[in-house]
């Protein structure tokens, strides 16, 4: 049974899905992991990250993205197709082990959501709507990953910044999380919002897998958040967490980090000798330590 983890930051721009990518490519080349990369951001960065928008398109056109799955939990009585072995892209960047669960720009529709509960609530005479609301939101993305979750080690879901339904739902499937920051305030921000967020939500679904934060991870900016005034950042989180929930190697800032982007291919194979990739390389080995 694969062990979840969710990659997730209040703030955008922190990094957050080229650290999914990366450090799901790294698992499979140098752990021989089979791994499965879940987006869950509307911006579908995970899903270009590793095939092209022509390739996406086609998927989306037959629905065959993680959409279709979430409308299906969302609306149980309608009779569907496929599965979620279905949705799955195998072999995604021609990596033997490294497979992907699509995203969409179009995830899911808010007023369906609660005008389905509503009539749920309704029919079975539940006068609490949020105990409704709150047991959708606990098997959401639980339901959508059981049934691919022997055929995996680990399975990484990137979320969207933010801390919307899925991101939540995301948390409580989860064995871990990961926090990818940058060494700048509002980054650090994110952060301290989103643990106390996870606290209230772990004492609210009292889940039987406990999620635990597995480590803050630093994407390093260039320009002004350098030199003495990164350090000032990184010893304010250092005060906060406790040594082994901070990962002692980061990222550098490398542009072929954003020039591997535009060939819908993680870095670590597009430019394997890149002080990125070898940045990404080392995080994976001390992922596999903390897990």
């Amino acid at each position: 049974m694969a062990s979840i983890l969710t990659t997730i930051n209040m703030k955008g721009g922190v990094g957050k899905t080229t650290l999914t990518v990366n450090l799901a490519t790294c698992l499979v080349k140098n752990f021989a992991k089979r791994v499965l990369i879940v987006d869950l951001d509307s911006q579908i960065s995970a899903t270009l990250s590793v095939i092209s928008p022509h390739d996406f398109s086609r998927l989306r056109k037959g629905r065959r993205t993680i959409s279709y799955l979430i409308d299906k939990v969302i609306r149980p009585y309608i009779s569907r197709k496929y599965s979620t072995e279905d949705m799955i892209v195998e072999s995604v960047a021609e990596v033997a082990g490294l497979d992907l669960l699509p995203g969409d720009i179009e995830l899911y529709d808010e007023y369906t959501i609660a005008e389905t509960l509503y009539k749920k609530a309704t029919k079975e005479d539940i006068t609490k709507f949020s105990e409704v609301w709150e047991h959708f939101e606990s098997i959401l993305i639980k339901s959508i990953l059981m049934p691919v979750i022997d055929r995996y080690d680990l399975i990484l879901i990137d979320c969207a910044p933010g801390y919307n339904l899925l991101t939540r739902s995301a948390i409580v499937s989860s064995n871990f999380y990961l926090l990818p920051a940058r060494p700048e305030p509002l980054s650090l921000i994110g952060i301290q919002l989103l643990e106390r967020r996870i606290e209230k939500l772990k004492k609210q679904y009292n889940p039987a897998r406990d999620v635990n934060l597995l480590g803050i991870v630093f994407i390093l900016s260039g320009g002004m958040f350098s030199g003495r005034y990164y350090n000032q950042v990184i010893q304010r989180i250092e005060q906060d967490f406790a040594e082994n929930k901070i990962f002692k190697n980061r990222v550098p800032m490398d542009v072929n980090v954003a020039k591997a982007v535009d060939n819908f291919t993680p870095v670590v194979l597009n430019s394997p000798n890149s002080s990125g990739a070898k940045a990404f390389i080392k995080i994976a080995e001390e992922f596999m330590q903390k897990v």
